[in-house]
């Protein structure tokens, strides 16, 4: 079966089954393995007795470290799989793992149910499992508005881009993707305690998602019948050179403004604002989901394409 096909049986078979609750409760998901190996190195080499440059130099030896790791086992679970006549199918749900379309979709649809309840504080919860920002004070366009931004942005990081390495490098392009995206949002911080070791995860990071976060952008400005002038335009007022390709899309797919001022641990931060349209809606979150369906769709589209060329 050519490698597309393996890709796209991978990307059909998540999108119904994810990484299913029971299944987690007994094997954690392989991101906590990763998850739990970063927190040891971190603790073990990012002394704050050590020099800066030691430090330096200790990420990025954490960053090889994970990023081998991963992409080794990925090549030891694809050599074993081609001892077996139909090894294709072992790929592709091992491949599962490392994508999140299902349960990107489903996270933000419970804050979609909190919110059409007018249960505000469950939604407040809700989306303070899918974002980094305080959300206790958020209202509902607030909670709309939070959401569909880290809906747009993880449509990148959890689906487009490791559908992407998957694509490109098989299962040990996946994972290792998967374990750098992890150092990143784990030490990948410009905080004082972060920033000199996790400059080289944060670094390989942006260069890992420069080409899937300007796909990402295009095809949820195609799923969304525009936002191709928004994202043009504001995509570059991000801090991350990625992050804001398929947030500002997304703002000009819905006509609406995402970014703005939020609290971050207590303290207020200004944000570059995406999108010159109305403020973020219940309604607007509803259909930044099906939005998110159909750019899923075109992905799977193009990997076909790309298996049948």
């Amino acid at each position: 079966m050519p490698h597309a096909g393996i890709v796209l049986t991978a990307l059909l078979v998540e999108s119904v089954v994810g990484y299913p609750g029971a299944l987690h409760a007994r094997i954690p998901h392989p991101v906590v393995w990763a998850g739990r190996l970063i927190a040891a190195l971190e603790r073990r080499w990012n002394q704050t007795t050590y020099s800066v440059r030691s430090r330096y130099l200790s990420g990025c030896l954490t960053t090889l470290c994970i990023t081998g790791l991963a992409a080794a086992l990925g090549y030891g679970v694809e050599a074993l799989a081609r001892a077996f006549t139909y090894g294709w199918i072992v790929v592709a749900i091992v491949g599962t793992v490392g994508l999140a379309q299902r349960s990107l979709y489903q996270h933000v649809r419970n804050v979609l149910d909190a919110l059409k309840a007018e249960d505000v504080d469950t939604a407040r919860q809700r989306v303070s499992y899918i974002v980094g920002r305080d959300t206790v004070s958020l209202d509902p366009p607030g909670i709309a508005a939070a959401a569909l931004e880290s809906l747009a942005e993880s449509f990148n990081d959890g689906v487009l881009a490791p559908a992407f390495w998957f694509l490109v490098g098989g299962l040990p392009g996946l994972f290792a993707y998967k374990a750098l995206n992890t150092a990143d949002s784990m030490i990948g911080h410009k905080e004082e305690r972060w920033r000199a070791f996790g400059w080289a995860s944060a670094r390989a990071d942006d260069l890992a998602n420069l080409a899937p976060a300007r796909i990402a952008g295009a095809l949820l400005a195609v799923a969304g019948g525009g936002g191709f002038a928004t994202m043009l335009r504001d995509a570059s007022k991000h801090a991350s050179p990625n992050a804001g390709w398929p947030e500002a899309a997304m703002a000009g797919a819905l006509r609406i403004r995402l970014g703005g001022a939020a609290m971050y641990d207590g303290v207020a931060h200004e944000r570059p604002v995406f999108g010159n349209g109305r403020p973020a809606s219940v309604d607007d979150l509803a259909a930044g989901l099906r939005l998110y369906i159909r750019a899923c769709a075109l992905m799977w589209l193009i990997v076909m394409i790309i298996g049948f060329a």
